[in-house]
């Protein structure tokens, strides 16, 4: 496959496609200041079936900023969610081990926190596959809401699933038709959706006045602290903070009571919010809101982009020495995160021969988006049995290991980050 540069009426096109940020998404304020650029990625669920065809992949700029007025580390580009999101994404939740226990964790927790009862309605914004929902769908009513054509899945598993936007019109058919909702959950796309405040009037018009907003989303220290730039891609809009949803509940009438860190996502922050004065505060969100200060501050960004740059040069490094000698080494794992770490490094086939997926994987049979490294079934690993492996799941990375391990690998892995190492024989 071949990907050609833009022609100045292509780029004209793909600009209307794209809006670049000026402002604050949350406080509106113009002082937005770049932290780290990542230059240009492509939509991460743009995929492309291999083929002889000639194709083009169109990219956006990749940039982090900081608003000092709300504390929120955000992208500078706006990419149309088509383009982001369309109906054949790849994404199904209920087929990583750490986010089914995560979301069985998560009904456990509510049931212990909260007051439910078998008419209380769980709504999840962006349910994909129902995986969240399937915890609740027993004792409760549940609804769904994707805009996937994977939302199927989840209503020939027996859950209600709405298969559109969450916006202003699909908030009023579930109010009209289904009630208020005791909670609203958005895991991994509360920080994914364009608009933050017209998706907060539109939860607010079907919450409860008892009701409970639950969100999880990618945490911002835990991406400093790991160093995990492959998170940033157009999709993750806003990186959140507890200080910078502080910020933005506030502005609604919404108190945070109860906040925790999660494994998710290689560090994920699961917040509880609710109208105030309708819980007792947990002990959980001061802690955590003072844990933050050391983080949130330019001396701690600046080294972060230091940490970045040193990253990629050490990965260079060191795939330059197995190149070197000739050996083969084929990805494992095709998530969203692993698009922006082939291209900020500018990896090609060339050097990473293919990426593995798991058999039955959506993904299976395309190209990682705007490359020609082809994504193939892990029985590939098996059976051509290459004397690497680089684990782009690398936040998985001792149960990817103990798997594949299992499955009959016996070749070396590479881990990328934080720091890159070989691990293995």
């Amino acid at each position: 496959m071949f990907f050609r540069k833009s022609s100045f009426k292509e780029t004209l096109a793909m600009k209307k496609k794209s809006i670049t940020i000026n402002k604050c998404q949350i406080s509106n304020s113009r002082d937005l200041k770049t932290i780290i650029s990542l230059g240009f990625l492509p939509p991460v669920n743009k995929l492309q079936k291999i083929s002889n065809k000639k194709e083009e992949a169109i990219f956006f700029p990749a940039e982090l900023v900081y608003s000092k007025s709300s504390r929120l580390v955000q992208l500078n580009t706006l990419v149309d969610k088509n383009i982001l999101f369309p109906k054949e994404y790849p994404y199904t939740s209920s087929t990583t081990k750490i986010l089914r226990e995560n979301f069985k964790e998560l009904y456990k927790e509510c049931s212990d926190i909260l007051n439910l009862n078998r008419n209380d309605l769980i709504v999840d914004i962006g349910s994909n596959d129902g995986n969240l929902l399937s915890n609740f769908k027993i004792k409760h009513k549940v609804l769904g809401v994707t805009p996937e054509n994977i939302g199927k899945i989840a209503i020939r598993r027996g859950i209600n699933t709405i298969i559109k936007y969450f916006d202003k019109k699909t908030s009023k058919y579930i109010l009209k038709k289904f009630g208020k909702a005791k909670i609203i959950t958005a895991t991994n796309v509360f920080a994914h959706i364009e608009n933050v405040h017209v998706l907060m009037k539109n939860i607010l018009r079907i919450l409860k006045k008892d009701g409970v907003f639950i969100t999880e989303s990618h945490y911002l220290v835990s991406l400093m602290k790991e160093l995990q730039y492959d998170t940033i891609y157009h999709e993750h809009l806003r990186y959140y903070s507890l200080q910078s949803l502080k910020y933005l509940f506030d502005k609604y009438g919404l108190s945070i009571f109860h906040a925790k860190k999660i494994p998710t996502h290689g560090g994920s922050i699961r917040v509880y919010a609710a109208k105030k004065g309708q819980y007792k505060n947990f002990k959980s969100v001061s802690k955590i809101i003072n844990y933050e200060k050391k983080f949130i501050n330019w001396k701690s960004f600046n080294k972060f982009k230091a940490n970045v740059i040193q990253s990629k040069l050490r990965l260079y490094k060191l795939l330059d020495v197995i190149n070197q000698k000739n050996h083969k080494i084929y990805g494992i794992g095709a998530p969203s995160r692993a698009s922006t770490l082939i291209h900020y490094l500018g990896l090609t086939d060339e050097l990473i021969k293919c990426v593995c997926e798991v058999e039955g994987s959506h993904k299976i049979g395309n190209y990682m988006p705007g490359t020609s490294i082809p994504i193939v079934s892990e029985k590939k690993l098996y059976k051509d049995k290459p004397e690497y492996a680089i684990l782009l799941s690398w936040h998985i990375s001792k149960e990817l290991i103990k798997n594949l391990r299992k499955k009959g690998f016996r070749g070396k892995f590479i881990i990328p980050l934080p720091k890159p190492k070989v691990v293995g024989k």
